[in-house]
Formats: C-alpha cells, structure tokens, sequence
C-alpha cells in the first residue's frame, strides 16, 4: 500500500497482528530507540549544534509523545501539553529541510536497529517519521501561527487513522 493510501486510512492490514503500540515494544522499546537516536544524533554534524542542549528529560519527551501517537497511554495529553504543546515546542526552530530530512533518516535507520525486524512495522513508523517531520519543520518556520492542531495524532498498522 502506498504512504497516500497509508494516511488516507487504507485497509485493515495489521488486524491480526495486535496493537501497534505493542509490537513496537511499547515505552520500553520506545525510550530504547529514542535513546539509541540521541546519541547518533548528538554525534551528527549537522544535527549536533541543534540538539547540543537537549537533555535526557528531552528525550522522554519525545518517548512518551511516540508512545501516544502509537497507541499507548496518552502522557503527552495529560503531562505535556498534548499536539498543540509538541507545535508549540517546534515554533520559530527554523528547521531546514536539510535538518528535517537528516534527523528522519537517522530516525528511521536507529529504528531498524531497534525496533522488531517486521516490513509493515518498520513501514508504518517510517511513513509516521516523514509525515510528522514535515509538520514539524513546517511550523518551525518564522511566523507560523499553528492554530489548533486538535489532538495527538494516531498511528497504526493502517497509517493515519481518521479522527
């Protein structure tokens, strides 16, 4: 299925599997991969000066935003502001498309490592790393007023799924 057909609802692919949330480890496999990423990131030289002073609260965050838009608890909503705190975290970051796309391919190579050996599962998380990528380089721009974004999005076996 194509990443159009994915975000647009596409079909019942990962019904039989279970929870993607679970088969992505749930927030332990998630903090795993978010840690191993940091690290290549910190380590990148054309990512290191924009994450120089983020720290391993950092990192949870983002953690705990990946486990909500994947299905787990919603600890972003509750403890962090929910979506429209995640856009606000992005606004006036300036993000170049060079930035945005470095730090998605370095995602998606940290979760081949670290997340199960499973195509649609790595699939999906990579569609959701380009998608997310570009709404967060988009509203980091000068003078983006994001509105309300509405809530977390989320991610499944399918893709995007319709609020």
């Amino acid at each position: 299925m194509s990443a159009g057909a994915a975000a647009s609802g596409g079909t019942d692919e990962g019904a039989e599997r279970g929870g993607f949330y679970e088969a992505l480890g749930g927030i332990d496999g998630l903090r795993r991969l978010t840690e191993s990423f940091y690290v290549v990131v910190r380590a990148d030289p054309l990512l290191a000066p924009v994450f120089a002073h983020f720290t391993p609260t950092h990192v949870e965050h983002v953690a705990v935003w990946m486990s909500e838009v994947f299905g787990g608890p919603a600890g972003y909503t509750a403890e962090l502001g929910g979506h429209p705190g995640l856009i606000r975290n992005h606004l006036g970051l300036s993000i170049t498309e060079e930035q945005r796309a470095r730090w998605a391919e370095l995602m998606i190579a940290t979760a081949t490592k670290e997340l199960p050996d499973d195509e649609l599962l790595q699939q999906r998380f990579a569609e959701y790393i380009e998608w997310g990528t570009r709404i967060a380089r988009s509203v980091s721009q000068p003078g983006v007023e994001p509105g309300n974004p509405g809530p977390v999005p989320q991610w499944g076996w399918d893709g995007l799924k319709k609020a």
